[in-house]
């Protein structure tokens, strides 16, 4: 810097610390806008309801809600075949709707190196179908033990599982490091974020999802923070994951929750949002007994209110 910069740029600076108070209180806060609100595919069909599993038709509800965007769980895709998926991008575009999200399902936790590749590829192959479909993020998991007799008892327990008999979270998060290794080079050629999700296995913590993000240490692997899959403390593990987040789910249970229930502050939690400087989706998962159909609107109009910005 020579001496007639450096003399300008510290007389500017003593002017504006200079300025009158009234002046001073002229500048403008800083704006939050508002975060764009959209909900999965998943809110529609949760596993059940056979006649709103159709992607096309989860996409025209979506649209008539007022949504600004559609996730898409990967699962109930009818077809994973490019010409299908080409469809989806086309109806989305000719509705309004970005295509924000895309939700798959992986797991890492098992000695056996032939099914972790298997996985390995499984999500490779997912980051090529979020490519094709134009959608900038996809929610990857670390997966469970398996030890649970199905998804009802590892709810039961809160989501907690024992390891497989002769081995420990310490061998889990070898092999979640080891694998997202091999994948995060794919999500980078095809330029999606993968969003490691707080979701059972090494993801019932919020320092489990750390630990790996942290480790991996890459821009493409950043978190997709779920409102609902911390069932105590949920504000002060929010906050842990809210810098590194790229994408939000906002669990809503009208109707009371399948599983369980929370009685989650969207006010707080758009705060805690807001104070880590997020600006992406809010995406709904409605995750309640209520007919969709009506609980959806009331989910909007809930998540519009709270991410209103200011």
């Amino acid at each position: 810097m020579n001496r007639r910069h450096f003399l300008a740029t510290g007389a500017l600076a003593g002017a504006t610390s200079a300025l009158p108070a009234q002046a001073q209180e002229a500048i403008p806060k800083p704006v939050y806008p508002a975060n764009r609100i959209g909900v999965s595919s998943y809110s529609f069909w949760g596993f059940q309801r056979e006649a709103l599993k159709d992607i096309p038709t989860c996409l025209d509800h979506t649209a008539r809600m007022g949504f600004d965007g559609f996730e898409i769980l990967q699962r109930q895709l009818a077809s994973t075949d490019n010409a299908e998926l080409q469809k989806i991008k086309r109806h989305a575009f000719l509705l309004g709707l970005d295509l924000m999200g895309y939700s798959t399902h992986q797991g890492f936790l098992s000695p056996d190196k032939e099914k972790r590749e298997a996985q390995i590829k499984l999500t490779t192959d997912c980051i090529e179908q979020a490519y094709a479909l134009g959608i900038p993020t996809m929610r990857v998991n670390s997966g469970t033990w398996g030890t649970s007799k199905d998804f009802d008892d590892l709810m039961a327990k809160r989501g907690v599982e024992q390891p497989l008999e002769g081995y420990t979270e310490e061998d889990a998060y070898k092999w979640v490091i080891e694998s997202y290794q091999k994948i995060v080079p794919v999500a980078e050629k095809c330029g999606v974020t993968l969003g490691l999700e707080n979701h059972w296995g090494l993801g019932v913590t919020p320092e489990g999802v750390k630990r790996v993000v942290d480790t991996i240490d890459s821009k493409w692997l950043r978190v997709t923070l779920d409102t609902g899959n911390f069932l105590e403390d949920p504000y002060d593990r929010l906050t842990k994951l809210a810098p590194d987040t790229v994408l939000m789910q906002a669990k809503t249970y009208y109707g009371g929750g399948v599983w369980y229930t929370l009685d989650l502050d969207y006010t707080r939690i758009a705060k805690i949002m807001r104070d880590a400087n997020y600006k992406g989706y809010v995406s709904l998962e409605f995750e309640g007994k209520e007919d969709p159909l009506t609980a959806i609107p009331k989910s909007l109009d809930l998540l519009r209110k709270a991410f209103a910005g200011s």
